[in-house]
């Protein structure tokens, strides 16, 4: 068996049918976390202004929840591994809950900022797990759906959490903002608590576990294409303002238009990614980079069209949408017998990947321009793609 979508190993139990209840229970948990993840960039004025700092230091908010997410992930994986997973699943929900607890009574930016260290344990615990819980709520031939089920949250999020958080913000303060999350992330509490079934652990990662999982060559290539393709998204979409307002020249409803497309788009790629990856995840992976390739692609050499510049914002969404899925897809099928050790690497490899797109972006729309991170997002996309086609039959 050398093709990655054959079926996964046999130290995964079979099931006769997706636990569904459960599943979508971990899609509102993923969705009260992104949710919370993105409340201060909609938030961040009237939130530092309120607690007497700078909107820069304010913004440190969220680099801590990426900088402890990264590091708890994997530490996730190798403190917890004794434990029941529907034991830690619940334990990582908790920290959400209280998370949002401490920033809504936050007098100041020390107890914001140990809110936002809760809630990246809860983050990069959660996405370490997700594949692995993924993979025993549900047969090996429904595991991609399940895993586009689970990540719906993560895109009805990214529509939602920051108008509706500014909204919020706006009309009853920034703290009713994080008690409305709050109350979500109870909702998912209680959802879990009812459909969750015990999940007896199974063996337990070491230090070795994650080297001897690098050494696997399909793992390593779809940690490279992660790299390629997150990195390409962040280090062009993390710009992509600037350039709707300087090439096409767009006001800024028709961004606000725009970058809704991109959201919507985001949804309906990644429902179409667990489709695809259930027939084959590198070729998932292969698709969604071309069309974010595509996307960066016609921005750079067409975007000075309002109508293209919208149409190519939404097949970007579209494609990037479908990433998440095709990566876990991609590497849990390649680690079925470690498959939250695997986890734990996808995770440091997006953060890793986001860092570098994000802070590449920024050398490049300062040297060049906002076409400079749109030309490197289409060709580290382009290459990402191809790279996933190549990698398709490693093991």
């Amino acid at each position: 068996m050398s093709d990655l979508t054959l079926p996964i190993s046999r130290a995964t139990p079979e099931r006769a049918d997706a636990a569904w209840p459960a599943i979508v229970s971990l899609s509102l948990g993923v969705f009260g976390l992104v949710t919370a993840e993105f409340l201060p960039a909609s938030i961040l004025t009237p939130m530092a202004a309120d607690l007497s700092v700078s909107e820069g230091l304010a913004g440190q908010a969220v680099t801590a929840t990426a900088i402890v997410g990264a590091i708890a992930g994997p530490a996730v994986v190798l403190g917890t591994g004794r434990f029941d997973r529907r034991i830690v699943l619940l334990a990582l929900t908790v920290l959400l809950v209280v998370s949002n607890a401490i920033a809504a009574t936050a007098e100041s930016l020390a107890p914001l900022l140990v809110s936002r260290v809760l809630l990246g344990i809860g983050l990069g615990g959660f996405w370490s797990m997700s594949a692995a819980l993924a993979m025993r709520l549900a047969p090996p031939a429904l595991m991609p759906r399940a895993m586009a089920v689970i990540l719906t949250g993560v895109s009805l999020a990214t529509v939602c959490a920051a108008p509706v958080g500014a909204f919020i913000g706006d009309r009853y303060g920034w703290r009713t903002a994080f008690i409305v999350a709050g109350a979500l992330a109870v909702l998912a509490l209680v959802a879990q608590l009812a459909t969750v079934p015990a999940l007896p652990p199974r063996g337990r990662a070491t230090l070795g576990t994650f080297a001897a999982l690098f050494h696997r060559p399909a793992i390593r290539a779809g940690l490279l294409v992660v790299l390629l393709v997150v990195s390409a998204h962040f280090a062009g979409f993390t710009y992509i303002r600037p350039f709707l307002e300087s090439v096409p020249r767009m006001p800024i409803e028709t961004i606000s238009a725009t970058l809704l497309a991109f959201g919507i788009g985001g949804f309906f790629g990644n429902l179409a990614g667990g489709v695809l990856a259930g027939r084959s995840a590198p070729l998932a992976a292969a698709a969604a980079a071309a069309l974010i390739a595509l996307g960066a692609l016609a921005l750079a050499a067409l975007g000075g069209s309002v109508g293209i510049a919208a149409v190519a914002t939404a097949v970007w969404g579209f494609g990037f949408g479908a990433i998440p899925v095709a990566a876990q897809s991609w590497i849990t099928r390649a680690a079925a017998d470690q498959a939250e050790s695997a986890g734990g690497l996808m995770l440091v490899a997006f953060q890793v990947a986001i860092t570098l797109g994000a802070g590449t972006g920024g050398l490049l729309v300062d040297g060049f321009g906002p076409l400079g991170p749109i030309v490197y997002g289409a060709m580290a996309a382009a290459i990402a793609a191809t790279t996933a086609v190549l990698a398709r039959r490693l093991r």
